[in-house]
């Protein structure tokens, strides 16, 4: 499998909300993919855009909707497929999220279930947001982690 590199469209750098230290933080500052479906320890990470600008080489598909979060490989997969999902807007943690914030938490949701189907994730995966510091969160801009590929454990922590 060759590897490729691809640069993100100017519109995913720098964007309101999301800062380029916050998305090397999470994984998705790196421009090199391994090829389609992730997973792969020392992977680098790739953003795409949600709606119109997705990167078909990262295998997360096209989107349907506004502009209003990123979704990349995380470039320490704890799963063979293991993508995070992050709105635009500045969210620090889901404690500090407001009734207006309702729909776009949702929205990540259904963006995690349109990669998850375009990843090929068939037989079901795990979708999970950390919160505070006893919750495991390490990143400060809320991101939904979507993990699948293999039999997931109970209880996971």
């Amino acid at each position: 499998e060759s590897e490729r590199t691809e640069t993100q469209p100017n519109r995913e750098r720098g964007e309101p909300g999301v800062t380029s230290a916050r998305l090397r933080a999470l994984g998705g500052g790196a421009r090199r993919s391994g090829g389609r479906g992730g997973g792969r320890r020392g992977r680098a990470g790739r953003v795409c855009a949600e709606g119109g600008g997705w990167l078909a080489a990262v295998g997360l598909g096209k989107a349907r909707s506004a502009v209003s979060c990123l979704a990349f490989h995380d470039v320490s997969p704890q799963a063979p497929t293991h993508f995070l999902v992050i709105p635009k807007k500045p969210i620090t943690q889901i404690s500090v999220a407001e009734e207006e914030d309702e729909n776009l938490l949702g929205h990540l949701m259904i963006v995690g279930k349109k990669c998850a189907a375009d990843l090929g994730l068939k037989r079901g995966y795990r979708m999970v947001i950390n919160e505070g510091a006893d919750g495991g969160q390490s990143v400060y801009h809320i991101h939904l982690h979507v993990l699948g590929g293999r039999q997931m454990q109970w209880p996971p922590g």
